[in-house]
């Protein structure tokens, strides 16, 4: 990070679709000013598109907004902009590694620290209320 400049968080799940623009919205609002949050996924099928259905309202029963979020796909690049990559769960971070380079692999984390948020994909909407429940819970320990 370089002084007099925000924080880069990349937040990162499968589709960029439910948990990291989610997380990306959190980090954002929690860490105002002192943040540069982006979100992306390991896939890229809904690049450009919104996030899930459930997850807009889930996020918005809380207070969050995600009707501005555009799916993209993870990429050497956004890896290399980001301070810290923040995976969503296990799987997710393998896949980053794979991708990640000797410069860029000291970034790679679980959001977490040690536990998976869950995929609330083909869930119900008590899936995706835990997820924003968890990410919000999760989020101080990323803001500086």
């Amino acid at each position: 990070m370089t002084a007099g400049r925000p924080r880069r968080l990349l937040t990162v799940c499968l589709g960029n679709h439910c948990r990291s623009p989610v997380a990306a919205v959190v980090l954002a609002e929690l860490g105002g000013p002192a943040v540069e949050v982006r979100s992306a996924g390991i896939r890229d099928k809904w690049a450009g598109h919104p996030a899930h259905p459930a997850m807009v309202a889930a996020a918005a029963a809380r207070g969050y907004g995600l009707t501005a979020h555009r799916g993209a796909h993870v990429s050497p690049g956004l890896l290399e902009w980001a301070d810290a990559v923040l995976a969503m769960d296990t799987s997710n971070l393998a896949a980053l590694r794979d991708l990640a380079d000797e410069h860029t692999a000291p970034k790679l984390g679980l959001y977490l620290g040690n536990q998976d948020v869950p995929d609330p994909w083909g869930e119900g909407p008590e899936a995706f209320a835990a997820v924003v429940d968890l990410v919000v819970d999760g989020a101080a320990r990323h803001l500086p």
